[in-house]
């Protein structure tokens, strides 16, 4: 969900906690997934010693029919574990499901937007709103958001490259990293010249009422280290993962492994023979190299799947 990522020096702004209570907010995504709880565990105690947690917002993004049965409930209880804030967004109109038949495809890799449309848009209108609740009780400036997400570089390459702590940088943004990025982004358009990768402020989610930085306490974190942090949190764990999956995704994401994807058509067989209607009906794949039609098939054919090891490949 990150983008626009600028790694920022300066006081305060260490690699390891940014410094808590120069925010107004602080948005706590939390999908009721491992990596969610821990990340929350380690948010929350961070807080507590900087004397800020009544300015965590938990936020939880639904997609729907998309999403394993009680998800959202999960991600409210785990909230109210620590007497957090909860806010539930989602986008306009259809969902995940409903989307993907509206548009034809299914999301892919290189086209993920599924992400943009169902979970940076929702939750950057959850920002909006926060900004004026700020101005309301008489903020008169920019209003300081940071946003903290339980994504580790363990998950993926693309995750690998993300940096733990960065500033999601924007071309309305009136910050001091991006205004020189823009004057030379705008200089090579004036040119006719590419902006070199990386060289513009980028399409975060700071604007000129709100400077929004991201945060990703556990980037650097193992899967042991992760679930050690859900033992010591308390909270209660998905059903998903005591049936043997390895992650709490949407149920069927394009980009788990083959061994999950037919383990969650045998334990949502329904979802799955609407995805492969779906499927029968755009005349799109669920992706390339895999149909929904061949995942439930082979469902159906083999013995339960005890346990996925690898969520990729």
């Amino acid at each position: 969900m990150a983008t626009a990522q600028m790694v920022l020096d300066l006081p305060g702004f260490g690699s390891d906690v940014p410094d808590l209570a120069s925010y107004d907010w602080i948005i706590a995504n939390i999908s009721g997934g491992k990596d969610s709880i821990a990340m929350l565990h380690e948010l929350v105690q961070h807080a507590r010693a900087a004397g800020v947690l009544d300015r965590i917002v938990c936020v939880h993004v639904d997609l729907g029919s998309a999403e394993w049965e009680g998800t959202k409930e999960l991600a409210a209880e785990h909230a109210a574990a620590y007497g957090l804030r909860f806010e539930v967004v989602a986008r306009k109109g259809g969902d995940l499901i409903d989307r993907i038949e509206e548009r034809g495809m299914f999301p892919d890799a290189d086209n993920r937007w599924c992400t943009s449309d169902f979970k940076r848009g929702p939750v950057r209108t959850l920002m909006t709103r926060l900004v004026q609740e700020a101005r309301d009780a008489g903020n008169p400036g920019r209003v300081r958001i940071l946003n903290v997400m339980g994504l580790r570089a363990e998950e993926s390459p693309a995750r690998r490259k993300l940096r733990p702590f960065a500033h999601e940088g924007a071309w309305t943004c009136p910050c001091e990293v991006c205004v020189p990025r823009r004057v030379k982004a705008e200089e090579c358009k004036a040119r006719n010249q590419k902006v070199p990768k990386g060289g513009g402020p980028g399409w975060g989610a700071s604007n000129t009422l709100r400077h929004v930085d991201v945060w990703y306490p556990v980037h650097t974190w193992s899967t042991l280290d992760v679930w050690a942090a859900v033992e010591a949190s308390g909270l209660r764990k998905h059903s998903a993962y005591l049936a043997g999956m390895p992650r709490l995704s949407c149920m069927f994401c394009v980009l788990a492994s083959r061994s999950a994807l037919v383990l969650s058509a045998q334990l949502n067989p329904g979802p799955a023979a609407r995805f492969a209607r779906i499927e029968k009906k755009i005349g799109h794949r669920f992706r390339n190299d895999l149909s929904m039609a061949e995942i439930i098939a082979e469902a159906e054919r083999t013995p339960r799947v005890d346990a996925v090891t690898c969520w990729q490949g």
